[in-house]
């Protein structure tokens, strides 16, 4: 244990929610619009609706387990502690699964505003980026914490400078600028793909709120979790359902939502129609814009590295990921993961890789909410410092609509659903011939479970 320890205390929930919108703030500049072109504005919306109340109740359930359960392993203690090592595993391989998935994508998008800005994209941009942002990490936990909260500041300024140019320029008629597709049921300019496109969209929906669950991945290096990481968390989620509200509205409000609907960098191209292709704005939020997907790129870094690490540290994948430096970063659960994230990366396919990210981290939300509802019936007394409001009528809420969202996934691309399926396979099958019989008892999710034991056959 002592070659795998984290940095406390360099974390206060000013820094974790700053961490929850840099995890996400990738979603707003790119990839949230392929969700137009699957079902239109009308779609969009009432799915970006859907999932926003998926995530308040998922959000609201985490606040509470982190305050009482903080461990780097995030959702996968909480399922460790609700529904023993199997629950434990399912959980954090799903969350893997995502955080694993998700760089790949932000990194396709990286290139493709790179390519608006030098004219250079593909693999040396994506190998370049992946090298500059994981050797940040390797430098130290705080000093790469303290370089996300500037990113992800110029990434708000430049969705703020967004706002500020596409105000004038909505129109109502232009978010329904698509044609209504006559061969489907239910279509029509608020619904082109008619009442299916509502389903194919809620992929692309959460891409707007994608991977703000992972602020309790940060609970071993906070200030003070009980308090710190419900404001965190919470607070971040108030701020990326503005976030969403805005460029949902105003890029196809301005820009039209038919030009938008496979736009790469869709808040640029909203402003260079409005603009000009060499406009001051354009440029701007090309440039700014940026570190939008650089902050999330960056800081899910940080969020799989903790996720491997957790799940490492108690056995469940090879040991040696687990292992930390001097400067108490986890050197390899940075680097593993990092080198298969760009060879996904390779693709190109951006939208494949969220379908992936998110077949993932569907599955993982519906094991979190489940472990919410069964610590509040099985552990009524474990101290909560902070407690969901509506109890487990929220984490409920957040269990069927992301059930409902996994679905979605086999219908937007059921490639990319059966290469995640193929994945989680591989995983399940290392835990049952292997893993299961190695845990790691001095890990704390694993002493957090020996503990509760202990004082339930006491009782």
């Amino acid at each position: 244990m002592s070659q795998r320890q984290l940095k406390k205390g360099v974390a206060g929930w000013v820094l974790l929610a700053s961490l929850g919108i840099s995890y996400v703030i990738s979603g707003d500049f790119a990839g949230w619009n392929f969700g137009l072109e699957l079902g239109g504005f009308g779609g969009m919306l009432i799915a970006t609706l859907v999932m926003g109340l998926m995530y308040i109740c998922l959000v609201l359930s985490l606040a509470e387990m982190s305050s009482s359960l903080p461990t780097a392993g995030g959702g996968y203690s909480f399922a460790r502690r609700a529904m023993g090592p199997w629950g434990g595993f399912l959980t954090g391989t799903a969350i893997l699964l995502e955080y694993a998935i998700a760089p790949a994508a932000i990194a396709i998008f990286i290139g493709g505003y790179v390519n608006e800005l030098v004219g250079i994209d593909g693999p040396i941009v994506y190998a370049a980026f992946y090298l500059v942002f994981v050797g940040l990490h390797l430098w130290g936990a705080g000093e790469a914490l303290r370089i996300m909260m500037g990113i992800t500041l110029l990434a708000v300024i430049a969705i703020g400078v967004f706002m500020v140019g596409m105000v004038p320029h909505f129109d109502p008629a232009n978010l329904f600028d698509i044609a209504a597709n006559p061969d489907v049921a239910g279509s029509s300019s608020f619904l082109p793909e008619g009442y299916m496109g509502i389903w194919a969209a809620l992929p692309f929906a959460m891409w707007l709120f994608l991977a703000v669950e992972g602020v309790p991945l940060a609970a071993e290096e906070a200030t003070d979790p009980a308090k710190d990481m419900p404001k965190g968390i919470i607070a971040s989620m108030l701020v990326l359902i503005v976030f969403a509200a805005a460029v949902l509205l105003l890029v196809p409000g301005g820009a039209g939502a038919e030009a938008m609907k496979t736009h790469g960098a869709p808040l640029v191209g909203a402003l260079q129609s409005v603009y000009g292709l060499d406009s001051l704005a354009a440029k701007f939020v090309n440039l700014v814009g940026l570190f939008g997907l650089i902050a999330s790129f960056f800081s899910i870094i940080y969020a799989y590295s903790r996720q491997v690490f957790a799940l490492s540290r108690a056995g469940y994948l090879p040991r040696f990921l687990s292992l930390s430096g001097k400067r108490k970063v986890p050197v390899w659960a940075l680097i593993v993961p990092g080198v298969l994230g760009f060879l996904l990366s390779l693709t190109g396919e951006g939208d494949l890789m969220i379908t992936m990210a998110v077949f993932g981290a569907t599955i993982s939300y519906a094991m979190m909410s489940l472990s919410h509802i069964l610590l509040r019936k099985k552990e009524p007394q474990l101290e909560r410092p902070y407690k969901t409001p509506g109890g487990v009528l929220t984490s409920s809420i957040a269990l069927i609509l992301s059930l409902v969202a996994l679905a979605s996934t086999f219908v937007v691309s059921l490639q990319a659903a059966m290469w995640s399926a193929l994945f989680y396979l591989i995983m399940v099958t290392y835990f049952v011939l292997y893993s299961r019989h190695r845990l790691v008892a001095s890990a704390p999710e694993e002493e957090f479970d020996m503990i509760a034991s202990a004082e339930s056959e006491l009782s």
